[in-house]
């Protein structure tokens, strides 16, 4: 039988306050990764939708895409041939300028093979402010070139404009925007490559980029332009230090938590110690090591660290689930970028805050479990 187990199990600590206070911290650091990786998740998969991840382009194209991608399929399964690589997707940019009512506004317009259907399109929620637009809508857009192009498109759907970085994207057809163009089907401005990393931070965008990059190069034609690579962080470098920033702040709330939750449990410990002084005694007394005998207590504070953690985990993820579905605590978008408080479940990196902070606080207990070495039994006994 496991002397230390035994003993442990009858101990009866009632620290109530303690357990609270760690499912507080609990609650406060699942709650802190579980946003950090909200804003992460939505803001990565606006990017994407604007550039992917990372973008290649050919040198010396513009925001218009004038000049097409060599070799289309030779490029993709270079590129798909890659460490790293989810999916390519072709498309073709076109700048060109869209008439409301008697508003006028600069766009983007992208051509996608998952674009509406033919002249239809997909609009940002700040363009439809702007020219007072909604679904069903049609609208004139211009086409400056070597003479002006008109087309008339019919607004198929209004999405949330995360960015709002001045450049609004419509979203149309792959086969609209390369007759705009008077190019073939296999002729397009970029190819966007998504990553198989659900959130990649900078540092990975720009490994991959580079990666991806130098092994396009040696694919250029010697008489033609050579693909550019391009990752979204570089394109959106606010947005990528607004992340980061976000990530030093929930860095910081999880260092404060895990000490507050760690010094709460060393002083429920040191109640535990005191109000046990005579049973260390008589343990001492019957030979029972330092050692074993912080094994005991250390026993019965981890079993209180463990039930303030279970309660501070379903609490967040309550809260996570209710604020996913409802959206309930509401963000400025001019700050935030998003109108909601974002939150994304992460499993592996909830475990990693719990088993983190777990150790942490374990490590901190043991500092209070050195008084059992000052215990002296035939004083402890003597009084008792």
């Amino acid at each position: 039988m496991d002397t230390a187990r035994f003993i442990a199990a009858r101990l009866r600590y009632k620290g109530v306050i303690a357990m609270v206070a760690i499912a507080i911290s609990f609650f406060v650091i699942i709650l802190a990764q579980s946003i950090s990786s909200g804003f992460r998740h939505e803001l990565r998969e606006a990017v994407a939708s604007v550039t992917g991840d990372v973008t290649v382009v050919s040198q010396g194209s513009d925001i218009e895409g004038s000049v097409p991608l060599g070799d289309r399929s030779v490029l993709e399964e270079a590129i798909l041939s890659s460490d790293g690589v989810a999916s390519v997707t072709p498309a073709v940019y076109r700048a060109g300028i869209v008439k409301g009512r008697e508003e006028l506004a600069g766009v983007i317009f992208k051509g996608t093979p998952d674009g509406p259907d033919s002249l239809r399109v997909s609009i940002p929620s700040s363009l439809a402010d702007l020219l007072y637009l909604k679904e069903g809508d049609d609208f004139p857009a211009y086409f400056v070139g070597d003479r002006v192009r008109t087309r008339r498109f019919r607004v198929a759907s209004v999405y949330d404009d995360l960015l709002r970085d001045g450049n609004m994207v419509v979203f149309a057809g792959l086969s609209d925007m390369q007759r705009l163009n008077s190019w073939r089907e296999d002729q397009v401005s970029a190819l966007e490559i998504r990553l198989k990393d659900d959130m990649p931070d900078r540092r990975t965008m720009e490994y991959r980029k580079s990666e991806i990059g130098a092994r396009l190069l040696a694919l250029a034609p010697e008489d033609g332009p050579a693909p550019l690579a391009l990752s979204a962080a570089s394109q959106f470098p606010d947005i990528f230090a607004w992340l980061d920033l976000v990530d030093r702040n929930v860095l910081m709330i999880l260092v404060l938590m895990t000490i507050v939750a760690g010094f709460n449990m060393i002083s429920g410990l040191l109640i535990l110690l005191f109000r046990n002084i005579s049973t260390i005694g008589t343990l001492k007394a019957l030979g029972m090591t330092d050692l074993s005998i912080s094994a005991i207590f250390l026993r019965v504070s981890s079993s209180l660290v463990l039930k303030g953690m279970g309660i501070g985990n379903a609490l967040a993820l309550l809260f996570c689930m209710l604020q996913g579905s409802t959206h309930m605590i509401r963000l400025n978008p001019e700050n935030y970028y998003v109108s909601f408080v974002p939150v994304h479940l992460n499993p592996a990196g909830i475990l990693l805050a719990d088993l983190s902070a777990y150790l942490v606080i374990m490590l901190l207990l043991l500092i209070p479990s050195l008084y059992v070495s000052r215990v002296d039994p035939a004083l402890t006994v003597r009084a008792k």
